[in-house]
């Protein structure tokens, strides 16, 4: 018995890590580091006409180069795209180049969207590097097509990205779909990267539960081959006044261990979106959560055990931890917001925010709060209510002064 069990651990292991004489190497197909981008391009799609026939997964087997390849690929229904790589925060490093090693994709492409997934797909485990976006140069930031998309030809369903990295992206992940070609049941997890557009992951009309799961973006993600990016660089993302992660036109969004930081914004929540957001830090932001809501049913997010450092921005006056308008209800537990300088960025001078929350427009919406410590705010008191109509309770709270905090509006 124990004779068998190691066969076929060895069979398991061989068939998994098996070389081009497979036929589930991308090298199979005449993808190599060698190649220019354009024959990469045709080679790798070949490759994945072949795979979507049987739902075959393609190994994109680690190198010293990077394959170089353009824009424009279609990840047909059924593929999977294998790298060796988990998430790499820091980068891979070559021992003499300044350059990941791995499974790397190397793109220079700038007018094509670098993939797009259909239904039933997997991308795990590589590397998306952009060599000539800039580090130091706000005015040279390239804005570069997505690196992955949604399909906007067909209804798109079951997509699995995983333990992706992407160096020097600008918008990394595009799942802004259609209402006649919606999304259902997208997963993103251990997805890193600093996108130049300020925005990393973006959804609309995603019907079906999308996650997204423990994604975290930092402009120290080259720091091992390349630095991070620059002070002026940083500003100019934040001065682009987009969000990293956005919700919109989705049903029951799942969003667990979600970070940012120097980006304008952590996470806008869609006026059509509802859902729940837990353990999350949005840190060198000028807006942490904006929750929006167009009805009163269910445009309701519950949001759980997290941190925002909001201290960034033209001025003071517009940085907000918390931004709710609109309809529907808001529950936070356990939310705290603080700030302070920081020299990766510029900061407002005053090296705080305005308040703790800010609620405006002019329909009925609810909050309540409870456990929420609020402090380095400029205003007299945490919360900014430019809503009438609204409906707020805080209980158990702690404000700028360390004193508790409770307090119910309107306040007869």
């Amino acid at each position: 018995m124990k004779k068998y069990f190691s066969g076929l651990l060895l069979f398991i292991c061989f068939h998994c890590m098996a070389g081009p004489s497979d036929g589930f190497s991308i090298r199979t197909f005449g993808v190599k580091p060698e190649n220019s981008a354009a024959v990469n391009k045709a080679n790798l799609q070949k490759a994945i006409d072949w795979a979507s026939k049987s739902g075959a997964a393609l190994l994109i087997d680690p190198t010293d180069e990077p394959y170089h390849i353009d824009g424009g690929i279609i990840l047909k229904k059924n593929v999977s795209l294998v790298g060796v790589n988990g998430p790499t925060p820091r980068g891979t490093v070559h021992p003499t180049k300044k350059q990941p090693v791995g499974s790397v994709f190397m793109i220079t492409d700038r007018d094509h969207p670098f993939i797009t997934v259909e239904s039933g797909t997997q991308i795990k485990g590589i590397q998306f590097w952009y060599p000539e976006q800039t580090v130091h140069d706000p005015n040279a930031i390239i804005p570069y097509p997505a690196t992955i998309q949604t399909s906007k030809t067909s209804m798109t369903q079951g997509v699995y990205l995983s333990c992706l990295t992407f160096y020097g992206e600008y918008l990394a992940m595009d799942f802004n779909a259609s209402r006649r070609f919606p999304c259902e049941l997208m997963l993103f997890e251990h997805c890193y990267g600093y996108p130049l557009s300020g925005e990393f992951i973006r959804i609309n009309y995603c019907y079906d539960i999308p996650r997204i799961l423990h994604c975290h973006i930092n402009p120290s993600v080259q720091r091992f081959f390349r630095g991070g990016f620059s002070r002026p660089v940083v500003d100019a993302v934040i001065a682009k006044k987009t969000y990293a992660y956005v919700i919109n036109n989705t049903d029951n969004a799942q969003l667990i261990d979600l970070f940012t930081f120097g980006t304008f914004g952590g996470i806008k929540l869609g006026e059509e979106s509802y859902g729940q957001l837990t353990n999350f830090n949005f840190d060198c932001v000028s807006v942490g959560i904006y929750k929006k809501g167009s009805n009163t049913k269910n445009r309701n997010w519950q949001i759980a055990q997290g941190s925002i450092i909001a201290n960034c921005g033209d001025k003071v006056e517009n940085v907000h931890p918390i931004i709710i308008e609109g309809q529907g209800h808001t529950s936070m537990t356990n939310v705290e917001a603080f700030s302070g300088g920081n020299g990766a960025l510029t900061t407002v001078p005053e090296n705080q925010s305005w308040d703790f929350m800010l609620i405006r427009g002019d329909q009925k919406l609810t909050v309540t709060l409870f456990g929420s410590r609020m402090r380095n705010y400029v205003s007299d008191h945490p919360f900014t209510v430019e809503n009438k109509s609204a409906v707020i309770q805080a209980v158990g709270c702690i404000d700028k002064d360390e004193n508790l905090y409770n307090i119910k509006y309107p306040l007869k």
